[in-house]
């Protein structure tokens, strides 16, 4: 029997992206989906199986409607709605060829709220009725949250007219507080005798645990007519939002290809699938979409576009102007530049990464000048550190809110002034419940204050996680709070969001800065992304290559806490430098390559990482200590090899500015 092709929630959401994905979605043996595979890790990483967990307990007493099978559960649903009152979690409503699960539904007589549960956080000031200042439409920002809602509404409305339908968001409050200590664990998944995976709630979960709602319910009716009379009004088949609901379902069901419209979204599409997967035989949607378009051949694909420009905010302009490869930008596609201060400006690097590809340059970038002046305020030994951390939508303890950062993990080498290298320490605490962030700063301050060597971080992050932990103290009990919050200010600026104003005295260098201002090289394709930069380093430095070419790192010589005799100079059998990331065991068992390779680089998943998926794993998962004890093993490879990778930058700059870089970069 054929599955039915219905139109449901996640696939509208994905055809409000781009129509076009409807019919390569559900594809994957033909059209390979580069989003994660395993919805498991996803929801993991973005806290939805807890948050979908807590709203039950808000609204207890329901009855869930758990069958997969399509009839079966329309069929349980509808007689449950006879009911005069009623709580039904995941209900399953038709209307035609559309076709919904709705989180929470609550009926009494002739009304029903339809309760759309969401693990996005929500404040009443910042974010009040969800609609953009400057004119009567949807912030774009609560746009895909509100599609949902809009389209589970109409469906529902219409597949029971005779009930009054009022729509809602269910979402993390964040300015709520949690009324106990403890409550995250009380949530915990377990893997059913069928493989599948769910949250069971702890018997323990009192009324105390409760009494704060960590959620807040709003309205939404009057944002889902907003969106029902202007949104999705161009580039659809129909010109309302209704109307294209009918006309999406009707091109699905039938699986029929909407024609493409190309823009920056191409960038970020999921069915743009790998030059290796295409000599398997897959089809790349992305091309098909724009052979189709722009009647390009494959040798056209080889060209870099717009899209490729780093942090090029003009890229849809230059799209709707035909202007589409590289090799039709001019300097007026990317503005005018002011180069008043020191370094690359953004424009400036823009032009540059266009130019290079334009003449077929292959030359690294270098200013050695303006960083030689920069390192001459360098203070030996140098420190460079890389955090890990989480942020878990039900807290820890009592009175803290939801989302409070959790560092869990850091790593620190030290690179000396006569060239040798050590990982000096590191802290990892991944133990159930356990609240980390105040020992890590303990063990943080315990091994930066023994010199006054510069420090140095790659990108914000490390930055903001300790104005984070900065508050938390301020606010806690802990009898060296003070002395703790004196040290972080002395490595670390204020944040915008910080009530006071500082900037340490042994601020932190943030080495991603110094990336954009000094450093170009064409093989990063204009990431400043540490996993594009370091392989492009490695590729065209030879005093790294010669360094780490034997098995000498976690040695006497270059002590490491997690390796022993590891050679990072690897090629492969067709002489191509391996990436070092691909040289480390792999963190999860029993997932996919492809998966695994998305949840490395923290860029593919905005709520994601491999990190804060192992300890989310850490927290709510049942497993082994044999388990266990190999998924620590694994983080502390990880962070080791971020900090690793920041010494090696700055080795191969050191060595440039010595011997020239000339000699370096043929």
């Amino acid at each position: 029997m054929t599955t039915p092709r219905y139109l449901t929630k996640s696939r509208f959401k994905l055809a409000t992206e781009c129509p076009t994905k409807l019919f390569y979605t559900g594809k994957k043996d033909i059209y390979p989906d580069t989003k994660l595979d395993d919805p498991f890790l996803q929801a993991l990483a973005d806290g939805g199986y807890q948050v979908g967990e807590l709203a039950k307990c808000y609204y207890a007493g329901g009855v869930e409607v758990s069958t997969l099978d399509y009839d079966e559960a329309e069929r349980q649903t509808r007689e449950l709605l006879k009911e005069e009152s009623v709580i039904i979690y995941e209900p399953a409503i038709r209307f035609h060829n559309l076709f919904i699960r709705v989180d929470i539904l609550v009926k009494h007589r002739n009304r029903i709220e339809l309760i759309e549960v969401k693990a996005k956080s929500y404040s009443m000031e910042t974010d009040g009725d969800f609609m953009a200042k400057r004119d009567k439409r949807v912030a774009s920002n609560w746009r895909p949250y509100l599609y949902d809602v809009a389209f589970q509404k109409y469906v529902l409305s219409n597949a029971f007219p005779e009930f009054d339908v009022s729509s809602y968001l269910l979402l993390v409050d964040k300015n709520a507080v949690a009324a106990t200590s403890g409550l995250n664990q009380k949530f915990r998944i377990k893997t059913d005798t069928d493989g599948r995976k769910r949250v069971v709630v702890s018997d323990a979960i009192s009324h105390q645990d409760l009494e704060n709602k960590l959620l807040v319910k709003i309205n939404t009716d009057e944002a889902v007519q907003v969106i029902y009379d202007t949104e999705l009004t161009s580039g659809f088949p129909k010109n309302t939002f209704i109307e294209n609901i009918g006309a999406l379902a009707e091109l699905y069901e039938k699986d029929l290809r909407i024609a493409p419209v190309i823009g920056r979204k191409c960038k970020d599409c999921e069915f743009r699938c790998s030059a290796e997967l295409e000599k398997k035989g897959y089809l790349n949607g992305v091309k098909q979409c724009w052979k189709e378009q722009l009647r390009w051949q494959d040798g056209d694909f080889d060209q870099p576009t717009v899209l490729d420009i780093w942090n090029f905010r003009g890229a849809q302009k230059c799209l709707e102007q035909g202007v589409i490869k590289l090799t039709q930008v001019t300097k007026d596609d990317i503005g005018e530049v002011d180069s008043l201060n020191a370094g690359l400006q953004p424009r400036e690097r823009q032009w540059l990464q266009v130019e290079k590809a334009q003449n077929n340059d292959s030359s690294i970038y270098f200013d050695a000048e303006s960083l030689r002046q920069e390192m001459n305020g360098w203070v030996y030994p140098l420190h460079f550190i890389d955090f890990e951390t989480n942020a878990m939508a039900i807290p820890f303890y009592q009175g803290m809110k939801p989302y409070e950062g959790i560092a869990f993990q850091f790593s620190h080498h030290l690179l000396h002034a006569d060239g040798k290298i050590e990982h000096a320490g590191e802290f990892l605490n991944t133990n159930q419940g356990e609240f980390p962030n105040f020992e890590f700063v303990r063990e943080l301050k315990r091994q930066l204050e023994k010199d006054e060597g510069t420090i140095f971080r790659y990108s914000s992050h490390e930055n903001t996680y300790l104005n984070k932990i900065h508050q938390q103290l301020k606010a806690s009990t802990e009898p060296d709070a003070l002395e703790l919050c004196d040290f972080i200010k002395s490595i670390t600026r204020s944040t915008a969001s910080s009530t006071e104003t500082w900037i340490g005295t042994r601020c932190m260098v943030d080495l991603i800065e110094l990336v954009k201002s000094y450093y170009y090289d064409p093989r990063t394709n204009g990431s400043n992304s540490i996993k594009q930069v370091l392989p492009a380093i490695l590729a065209s430095s030879s005093y790294l290559q010669n360094k780490y070419a034997g098995a000498v790192y976690g040695t006497a010589d270059q002590p490491s806490n997690n390796f022993e005799c590891q050679t990072w100079i690897q090629f492969d059998s067709a002489g191509n430098l391996i990436d070092p990331y691909k040289l480390l065991p792999k963190m999860f068992k029993g997932i996919s390559d492809h998966d695994a390779e998305l949840l490395s680089n923290v860029d593919e998943l905005n709520n994601g990482g491999m990190a804060l998926t192992a300890y989310g794993l850490l927290q709510f998962v049942e497993m082994s200590d044999y388990e266990r004890a190999e998924l620590n093993a694994a983080l502390l490879k990880y962070c080791e090899l971020d900090t690793l990778a920041m010494v090696m930058i700055v080795e191969a700059w050191r060595e440039w500015i010595k011997n020239g870089i000339a000699t370096e970069a043929a």
